[in-house]
């Protein structure tokens, strides 16, 4: 066997660390053990964000490498251990021991069997386990729950627990991943790229203990799960702006097409031109958001943040610039048409008092006909100049 093949690192156990000293000692000695009964050639590195507790010297006095990353944030000492890892596998875990690190042998084993992320999972709903005391009942019920519920229904992740941060998974294939989050969101861009970038994921139960610590969580509740958030949705344009867009137009049709003829009369309720306003103010919102969603999707396509959509690079293959303007230019004649004809009937009225019911219900479709018209070209030219060299990818498909 080659030498160099022989002292080949199989696995990084990496740890973050901020003022672990109460806990860290118990962690690397749960590691260091399970990696000589697991008979495995590894490596501990414990990536430091700015410890003041002596954690740093404990974790070397115990053999572990210590990785000073200066900018703060969880994502930051991830990010940094990670880039240190010589590793072909990695395992990462928090150092506060509410992970059992002696028993880590199923993550190896499903690494092993070619799987690239390896997620643990605490929640029961997945086969997990958190023992009393150990997560705060805000996290539990609706923390957690939800904001993983958001991301399987986002993007459609086999994933239970979103959020667990002892997970395991192939080095080279997490560096492909160009993961830049700095905070506690890195969790979630973690697993969010994993998926759309088609890694082979699997996730196992885990049980979460109570942690050792003697110093409040670095965790903020609502500032880190609105920063989760935050992330899903900027990851998602399809939920952000697409579908709020079309329920927003189909609202708008809707009145229009109730409304342009007369006022509707539900009972004692009577539906007119005030309606027909709200219901023109809709078509406006809902039409800006489904062009977002174009610009956020076409520019996160070519500056790879998310993959490929076949559906609109089939459509920009066949709808240019010219098509949008001439669209645009159809919704603009279609208002000034009817801005005309309000005139004439203005006109024939002496250019004196109108019935208002009758008047805006030429005005209002008029006046939105032309906003659409306008956004449609603006629009169209702005989408062009995102095609503007770009990578090659989307060039061969640029809406020029």
């Amino acid at each position: 066997m080659d030498p160099d093949e022989a002292e080949k690192i199989e696995l990084t156990v990496l740890m973050p660390c901020l003022n672990e000293a109460a806990t860290l000692p118990i962690c690397l000695g749960k590691a260091k053990q399970a990696l000589i009964d697991l008979g495995i050639n590894g490596e501990i590195i414990v990536a430091d964000n700015g410890s003041t507790d002596g954690s740093q010297e404990l974790a070397r006095s115990m053999g572990a490498k210590v990785v000073n990353v200066p900018e703060p944030g969880y994502g930051s000492a991830l990010l940094g251990g990670i880039e240190a890892a010589q590793g072909e596998f990695v395992i990462m875990g928090d150092a506060d021991d509410s992970y059992d690190w002696s028993a880590i042998s199923h993550f190896i084993e499903q690494l092993r069997k070619g799987n690239e992320l390896v997620m643990g999972c605490r929640l029961p709903e997945g086969g997990g386990k958190i023992v009393p005391g150990a997560m705060p009942w805000l996290h539990r019920w609706i923390g957690n729950p939800i904001l993983s519920c958001i991301g399987r229904l986002f993007f459609h992740s086999p994933i239970t627990d979103f959020h667990c941060g002892l997970r395991g998974f192939a080095r080279t294939a997490i560096k492909s991943l160009d993961l830049q989050s700095k905070g506690m969101e890195f969790a979630s861009e973690m697993v969010i790229k994993a998926t759309l970038s088609n890694l082979k994921i699997v996730e196992i139960p885990i049980t979460l203990y109570p942690d050792g610590r003697s110093r409040k969580p670095h965790l903020r509740t609502w500032r880190d799960g609105w920063r989760h958030l935050r992330f899903m949705l900027m990851y998602s344009p399809t939920w952000l702006f697409l579908y709020p867009g079309l329920l927003f137009m189909c609202f708008g049709i809707l009145g229009f097409a109730l409304l342009l003829p007369g006022p509707l009369v539900l009972g004692s309720i009577r539906f007119d031109v005030n309606t027909l306003l709200v219901t023109s103010t809709c078509c406006i919102i809902g039409y800006q958001c489904v062009v977002f969603w174009t610009f956020a999707r076409v520019f996160a396509m070519t500056e790879g943040f998310l993959p490929d959509d076949p559906l609109l690079k089939a459509l920009f293959q066949h709808v240019k610039l010219e098509t949008g303007l001439l669209i645009g230019l159809f919704f603009l004649l279609i208002g000034l048409t009817l801005l005309f004809s309000g005139f004439v009937y203005w006109g024939r009225h002496g250019f004196g008092m109108l019935s208002y019911p009758i008047g805006l219900r030429i005005v209002i479709p008029a006046v939105t006909m032309l906003t659409l018209g306008v956004q449609t070209i603006f629009s169209s030219f702005f989408l062009s100049l995102l095609g503007l060299n770009r990578n090659t990818r989307f060039r061969n498909n640029e809406y020029l």
